[in-house]
């Protein structure tokens, strides 16, 4: 079984840094594991390693897809063995640097076999979730399968429709669930996440968001609007929508900067629920010993 050294955590954790620095102290090779840096031309607006970064530490599955093209966890596992592989053949350490847990979870224990994905079903409900609201979207869930209801919050629009979609496809979600969570590890890891202060990483992600917006977010959500008919395509990582707000005047930038900071805070607590689900993770808290670190690894 290949080995394999995991570093997540929570966005603006110090998640690259660190994997950059173990690369270089064990011989490795990182595998993002970030489901928004796999898109082309959105560097700024995902916090992309910096081109001295790569330099430091070859750097896998970095602008894979086009923006709104779409990336799932089994595409993103198909890929990401294979960088895997090759890089364990070259006697190198892969490392998969990323805060993206179902990623992380697809990769380590395997993506779950279920019904497939239904546009037109999926239309109907975020239509539906549109008039009415998402609570009537998790009751309708809860009354087919209380169990999945309960693991997923009353506003999480994208994890309900998708277990309405499982449910309509004739399996409870829950099913589904129990099944996969007895699934054997794909890999040997170690698997370490980072885990700071509250306070002090509200204030990394606060200054990394403003950073962002004097650093090039306004001119890459300037490109997509060119790019895409003056429309921001679906689904594109945080602060894209705010940024082109901003840019047509709809949303002072203040404001646009502000709501940006709100939703990372936000994404940065659901990262860590996610990763506290995971079997054998190892929480470390800053500052990181790298040499102590590495000794860790390599022992295993």
């Amino acid at each position: 079984m290949i080995r394999v050294l995991v570093v997540a955590g929570p966005t603006a954790s110090g998640k690259t840094a660190l994997a950059v620095a173990l690369a270089r102290r064990l011989g490795g090779e990182i595998v993002n594991a970030d489901s928004q840096q796999v898109y082309r031309g959105l560097d700024v607006g995902t916090a992309k390693p910096t081109a001295e970064e790569r330099a430091a530490a070859p750097h896998h599955l970095l602008d894979v897809a086009e923006p709104g093209e779409g990336m799932d966890a089994a595409r993103f596992t198909a890929l990401a063995d294979a960088a895997i592989a090759e890089i364990a053949a070259r006697g190198r350490l892969p490392i998969v640097a990323g805060g993206t847990g179902l990623y992380v979870r697809a990769l380590l224990h395997g993506v779950v076999a279920a019904p497939g994905r239904d546009p037109a079903l999926r239309a109907r409900l975020e239509a539906e979730a549109a008039a009415l609201g998402r609570p009537a979207l998790h009751a309708r869930l809860a009354a087919l399968d209380p169990a999945a209801a309960a693991r997923i919050r009353e506003n999480d629009l994208v994890r309900i429709v998708r277990a309405l979609e499982i449910a309509a496809g004739g399996r409870r979600p829950s099913e589904l669930h129990a099944e996969h969570a007895f699934q054997p590890d794909r890999y040997a890891a170690t698997l370490l996440a980072l885990d700071p202060p509250r306070a002090e990483l509200h204030a990394r992600i606060d200054a990394r968001v403003r950073a962002m917006f004097a650093g090039g977010l306004l001119d890459e959500a300037r490109a997509l609007l060119a790019r895409f008919g003056g429309a921001i395509p679906p689904k594109l990582p945080i602060g894209y929508a705010e940024a082109a707000a901003a840019l047509d005047g709809s949303l002072p930038l203040e404001e646009a900067i502000r709501r940006v900071q709100v939703a990372h805070r936000r994404y940065a607590r659901r990262q860590v629920v996610w990763l506290r689900k995971e079997r054998g993770v190892e929480w470390i808290a800053p500052p990181y010993d790298v040499d102590a670190l590495a000794r860790r690894v390599e022992k295993r």
